[in-house]
């Protein structure tokens, strides 16, 4: 059984903002109030704060003085701003992760047949949390808490949301190109690093 998934108050709020920026609720260059998503959430200020805090970093919204937060009009080539870097850092984690994952896979293969059940209803939601999840696990693996923080600052959920949701290209399936890295670190291929690299890569939205 796959382990219920635990967010704490401050990344619940901030996918609740970014639910409403990816579903039109806040379009480009409008407002968002802190003090209304409190109250909405029935929560105090300060968790709201640390979200849209965050998600300023990832440049999704901006602020400026007496002027608030607002959303950025965010276009295909700023998602794809973050990819090479991820790409990178993922064909690193998968060499250092690969003789401890050819010896145990099952914890991509739980996120592999949860995207699965995902692609056949296209429950896009369940596709970004379990995408992201297998790619986190790989990175886990590398045993590099650096490497690891790095990866985790990229904000590779939200960037994830949007590509699937605004820019993905035609339909395809998350669970069959997630088993190809699957088998391949099974089978000890030694370009793993290249695969996924190649795979961070093409998963960039497209205009």
């Amino acid at each position: 059984m796959t382990p219920p998934v635990v967010h704490s108050l401050r990344e619940q709020i901030r996918e609740h903002i970014l639910e409403g920026i990816v579903s039109g609720r806040w379009q480009p260059g409008e407002r968002i109030v802190e003090r209304r998503i409190a109250v909405e959430l029935e929560v105090s200020q300060t968790p709201v704060r640390e979200a849209l805090r965050e998600l300023e970093s990832l440049q999704l919204i901006e602020s400026a003085p007496n002027k608030g937060v607002r959303v950025r009009n965010l276009t295909a080539d700023d998602l794809k701003e973050s990819y090479p870097v991820r790409a990178g850092l993922e064909q690193v984690a998968a060499e250092l992760a690969a003789g401890r994952l050819a010896e145990n896979t099952a914890a991509l293969e739980r996120e592999v047949a949860s995207l699965r059940e995902a692609d056949a209803t296209g429950d896009g939601e369940a596709q970004v949390r379990h995408t992201v999840a297998f790619h986190r696990e790989i990175v886990r693996a590398a045993g590099n808490a650096v490497l690891l923080h790095t990866w985790e600052s990229l904000g590779v959920e939200v960037w994830t949301t949007l590509s699937i949701r605004w820019f993905s290209p035609e339909p395809r399936s998350h669970a069959q190109d997630h088993q190809e890295i699957v088998d391949a670190f099974r089978r000890r291929d030694p370009k793993i690093g290249t695969l996924l690299k190649a795979h961070v890569l093409s998963c960039a939205p497209r205009v």
